[in-house]
């Protein structure tokens, strides 16, 4: 296996994947004041990152401040909530863009309806989704697997279909002229410029990160680190695995609450098919290609699930070599680039060691979200034996 050329040395993934791991064990033992200025320098560097010099490369075809606002800081949002589900308890969540889509609508609709302040609606959205996720949950999450991810998928298609036949939310024709959030006199002025509304996602992502990180190294994280290794040896030992199911799904929902709030106040316009099933599957790639689990790699894969197809878009090589514009191929051309990262990295960009070691032990570094599956260094034939 390791001389064929897709997991040996020939692998330049792998190679990467050692300086990533020596990057890791240096994070490891770095010393408090070392953690605190690679935080300062992240925070710095996305305050920086609209300059006029960086969106010259990374989208010159449109505006850059737009393209990180949505897909980009949107995915980002998203993708730290899914991974709460995914990444942490190891449910599989197929309808996650439900909660996204709960936000969205309580901002349009009680923002035009009844006239409420913006801040107001958003805290409303992140409490609906938050009572969506409960209510999906609790009839829901002692299935595993499979069944969980048909169940969530169709959860996802009854809020989008139920919105599209509702004419108190606007059905088909959506909601216009929803209103922006609220400006703050002496400090930020929400117009038309995207700047206010990049650097306000940045403060959602900032605060997001720092609650699941928080989450995540508490009991509540080592409980649900224990489910998705082994949901039955977790109840076994004593962890309530139903109650820590339930919170997790009513997090991620939270978080996709707040991103559909923040899209609304910017977009101004929403209908049912912003929130179709192809965006659940691919915030979902966006988790699994960077690294299901490990916040970095999360954030990671949503960057480059949003930004290379709209860089696709601009190649100019690209549209001489197909002919044509290559905006009617970027997608086919995107997924290429996805098969070829799982058939070299399949435990992702930026895995965690745990999640690593899941996969290669067999689980697909999934938990409990599937059969076993084989792991790119794993022998086959002592998996059949098994």
């Amino acid at each position: 296996m390791k001389g064929n050329g897709v997991t040996g040395n020939a692998n330049p993934l792998r190679r990467v994947g050692a300086l990533v791991d020596g990057a890791r064990d240096w994070w490891e033992h770095a010393k408090a004041w070392q953690r605190y200025a690679v935080y300062l320098g992240a925070v710095v560097f996305a305050l920086i990152l609209p300059a006029p010099a960086i969106g010259t490369f990374m989208s010159p075809g449109s505006d850059w401040t737009t393209v990180l606002i949505y897909p980009i800081g949107t995915y980002i949002l998203l993708a730290v909530g899914l991974n709460v589900v995914v990444g942490q308890a190891g449910l599989l969540d197929l309808g996650f863009v439900a909660f996204f889509a709960m936000g969205g609508y309580s901002v349009a609709y009680f923002g035009t309806e009844y006239g409420w302040n913006y801040w107001a609606t958003a805290v409303m959205g992140i409490a609906m989704a938050a009572v969506s996720g409960v209510i999906l949950g609790a009839p829901t999450l002692r299935l595993r697997g499979d069944y969980l991810a048909i169940v969530t998928l169709g959860f996802g298609e009854i809020v989008r279909i139920t919105a599209n036949n509702t004419d108190e939310i606007g059905g088909a024709r959506g909601i216009t002229n929803v209103p922006h959030p609220t400006d703050i006199p002496g400090v930020v002025d929400f117009g038309l410029l995207p700047a206010p509304y990049y650097y306000l996602i940045v403060i959602a992502i900032v605060l997001v990160i720092i609650f699941s990180v928080r989450l995540q190294k508490s009991r509540v994280g080592r409980a649900w680190a224990a489910i998705r290794e082994d949901e039955d040896a977790a109840e076994l030992m004593g962890v309530p695995t139903f109650k820590f199911k339930l919170l997790a799904f009513a997090i991620g929902a939270m978080i996709g609450g707040l991103a559909g709030g923040l899209h609304a106040g910017r977009a101004v316009f929403i209908e049912p098919n912003t929130f179709p099933f192809i965006l659940s599957a691919t915030i979902l790639a966006a988790v699994v290609l960077g690294g299901a689990g490990n916040l970095p790699g999360v954030i990671l894969g949503a960057f480059v699930i949003a930004w290379l197809p709209e860089r696709f878009r601009e190649v100019n090589w690209l549209k001489d070599l197909l002919g044509r514009d290559p905006a009617e191929y970027r997608i086919l051309l995107f997924g290429g680039v996805l098969v070829l990262m799982m058939a070299l990295r399949p435990e992702g960009l930026l895995p965690s060691r745990r999640r690593k070691a899941e996969l290669h032990e067999g689980t697909g570094g999934m938990g409990t979200m599937g059969a076993e599956v084989t792991g790119p260094d794993t022998d086959v034939s002592t998996e059949a034996a098994k």
